[in-house]
């Protein structure tokens, strides 16, 4: 790896759960002559502070306090395994004393804001990045070490929970505030952010990938680095068939198709900031770090009709029926208009004369105002239970005899809805939460292991 490139490295929970795996991390990022470092929250405290903050609204105080001391112990502990910097031992309990007010606010309110929900989130990514600062500077003395507070340059809109990034902004922050002279070493956190206002923000789980491509696009790295606790992005979930096989090598498309469409090991949006700058992505295990992992670009030799298969759980799936549809016009506008102002993305559509058909997560039917919403158009009908199960490659949509490939090794599985088309890089059906597992084992084993 040529010490000229510019190396952004991301590492995620289980990279930074315990003082040998930030070590290993660290190890990673000297090795690789990484020139910022991206780190997540230790793995578990990101669904700790989120417990700690709605068990804190519900006024269960003695519940919330033990939960708090979990998180005090579990980064003080780590603390003292270093080298017990005083600076850090001050900031550490600066943010120990940022939790204790937080949940007291929220107790006495008995009310739970998405501004506090957010900015008690981020408290584990804060608390990661001061332990690993110190493990890093203590593996490499020849490089000075600089712990940056990504809310300084990840600026965002309003919109707790998952705030969407203002790219123009970042990329002058990052310009203007970074000096990549291969002397420093930049070590900042995933996840956050923080509005025009100051407000601390969050970028939806699984942000802190997306952070890291936020940054390597507004540092114009050469190369992005995702670390984690699998070798590679894999043709399906290795828990579904011992089949599975890890994909060396990816094309941009490929990849953003398998985010979106449920692959675990990479954020939606990641792939995005990558693709707009052509940045090429590693994908690598800190466990085993020469594996050859998988690699992600604008293009690739290998371009195979099958390439993987993804899986989305906790679908629902919306119909909405009007007789006012038939043969007019602006009955799909109304529908989407509902759903951008509510924010919330459509996966797969289907239309017939009367009705539209949509596959949404399930929590999005936990949205009253939403539904009300589309209830002023039409009539719903809502179906739960389901999972989407997505058919990832290329030029699909030109492939003979596609549909006989899929269907005769699923012919015992009710779909109750597909979509083939719009991509030519993925066919996706619908089929009960149940059905999902052997349905993408008998396809993985006739389409990808037959290759």
């Amino acid at each position: 790896m040529s010490v000229s490139q510019r190396i952004v490295s991301k590492f995620g929970g289980t990279s930074m759960g315990n003082l040998a795996a930030m070590k290993r991390s660290a190890e990673i990022s000297i090795e690789r002559g990484s020139a910022m470092v991206v780190v997540s929250a230790t793995s578990g405290t990101t669904d700790k502070l989120i417990q700690i903050a709605k068990t804190a609204s519900l006024g269960e105080t003695q519940s919330c306090l033990s939960l708090v001391q979990e998180v005090k112990t579990k980064h003080t502990d780590l603390f003292n395994e270093t080298q017990k910097r005083s600076q850090t031992f001050d900031q550490l309990h600066q943010l120990f004393t940022e939790l204790d007010l937080l949940v007291q606010n929220i107790s006495l309110l008995k009310e739970l804001t998405p501004k506090a929900f957010d900015h008690i989130q981020s408290l584990g990514e804060r608390m990661s990045s001061l332990i690993f600062r110190d493990v890093f500077e203590s593996l490499c003395p020849t490089k000075k070490i600089e712990l940056i507070d990504a809310r300084h340059f990840i600026k965002t809109d309003s919109n707790f929970g998952k705030a969407t990034p203002h790219l123009t902004f970042i990329h002058q922050q990052c310009e203007k505030n970074l000096s990549f002279d291969g002397k420093t070493v930049y070590i900042t956190q995933g996840f956050i952010g923080s509005d025009l206002d100051g407000n601390t923000t969050v970028l939806g789980r699984g942000g802190s990938d997306y952070s890291a491509a936020l940054f390597a696009e507004g540092v114009r790295a050469d190369i992005l680095e995702i670390w984690t606790d699998v070798p590679g992005v894999a043709t399906t979930d290795p828990r579904i068939t011992k089949k599975a096989k890890i994909i060396h090598e990816l094309s941009y498309a490929e990849a953003a198709e398998m985010a979106q469409y449920g692959a675990k090991i990479l954020h939606p949006a990641t792939i995005a900031p990558a693709v707009r700058q052509k940045i090429p992505v590693f994908v690598g295990s800190t466990f085993d770090k020469d594996l050859p992992g998988t690699w992600i670009r604008e293009s690739v030799d290998f371009r195979p009709h099958f390439r993987a298969i993804t899986k989305r759980n906790s679908q629902a799936l919306l119909t909405i029926t009007t007789p006012n549809m038939f043969n007019a016009y602006g009955f799909m506008s109304e529908i989407f208009n509902v759903f951008e102002q509510h924010r919330i993305s459509v996966d797969c559509v289907t239309t017939s004369e009367i009705s539209v058909a949509i596959t949404v997560d399930q929590t999005t039917i936990e949205n009253k105002s939403f539904i009300e919403a589309l209830k002023k158009v039409g009539s719903i009908e809502i179906e739960s239970g389901y999972s989407l199960v997505s058919l990832i490659g290329n030029e699909l949509n030109r492939t003979p005899n596609l549909a006989t490939q899929i269907f005769e090794n699923i012919q015992s599985t009710n779909i109750r809805m597909m979509s083939l088309g719009a991509s030519s890089y993925n066919f996706n059906f619908l089929v009960h939460e149940q059905d999902a597992n052997p349905c993408i084992e008998k396809l993985h084993s006739a389409l990808i292991e037959a290759q």
